[in-house]
């Protein structure tokens, strides 16, 4: 199904990245696949055959972007699917606490990456007439929770983009939706949660599959959903 299509991953590296590179790479796709250093990119693929391109790239800087992008059309030709897994999670601190550093993380990660891989890849898109968007964002995107304004709220802007996106582009056979996770039974949520029932949360395979169905021409009728994904929880 996905023989000869280039699928750009950012934040590849991660646990939910790394299943969905994984995902479409054993369905024949071209994968370039984005993250933050080239350490960290070879740390989570230390073996790469011809069909992954793994490019460093900084999701926050517009001309980051639109240079990996580049890199990954001159070896795999134009992007077909770009899934936009890189995000981040910060929480602890009330509304009127949250330091400007705090909000600019979230928001930086979790939604201008959003905007800054559209602006690199959605043009090529509608000039080819077709292209899938899949964007990442959460369960807590539906409502506020304490101590989690500003994540919830960064949250919730994906999911008002994929939106937006969808009405602007699905006339261009281009279709833009997303997924919400809950809990993501990851390594580093083991960690931070001991004593949790991992057996509730939804695991990366899990969502990867969602992703790679929005992908897939199994949803050309699929314009700005955003899909819950909970596992048990």
């Amino acid at each position: 199904m996905f023989a000869n299509k280039t699928v750009v991953v950012t934040g590849g590296a991660g646990a939910l990245g790394r299943e969905v590179v994984r995902w479409f790479s054993t369905r024949g796709a071209q994968v370039g696949v984005l993250d933050i250093s080239d350490a960290i990119l070879q740390g989570a693929f230390p073996t790469v055959d011809e069909k992954l391109c793994l490019v460093s790239c900084d999701l926050t800087q517009r001309g980051s972007c639109a240079e990996a992008v580049a890199t990954i059309q001159a070896r795999f030709g134009a992007v077909d699917i770009l899934c936009n897994t890189a995000g981040g999670f910060l929480m602890g601190d009330p509304v009127h606490n949250t330091s400007d550093e705090t909000w600019d993380f979230l928001f930086d990660l979790n939604a201008r990456s959003i905007l800054n891989m559209s602006a690199a890849v959605v043009p090529a898109m509608l000039a080819g007439g077709a292209g899938k968007v899949v964007n990442v964002a959460a369960r807590a995107a539906l409502g506020g929770g304490a101590m989690m304004g500003a994540y919830t709220a960064s949250k919730a802007a994906v999911l008002r983009l994929t939106e937006s996106m969808a009405q602007e582009l699905r006339a261009n056979n281009i279709n833009v939706n997303c997924v919400l996770p809950s809990l993501i039974d990851t390594p580093r949520n083991r960690q931070d949660m001991p004593g949790a029932d991992y057996s509730q949360w939804v695991t990366p395979a899990q969502i990867a599959s969602v992703i790679g169905f929005l992908a897939s021409p199994d949803a050309g009728a699929v314009h700005g959903a955003g899909i819950p994904v909970d596992g048990l929880s």
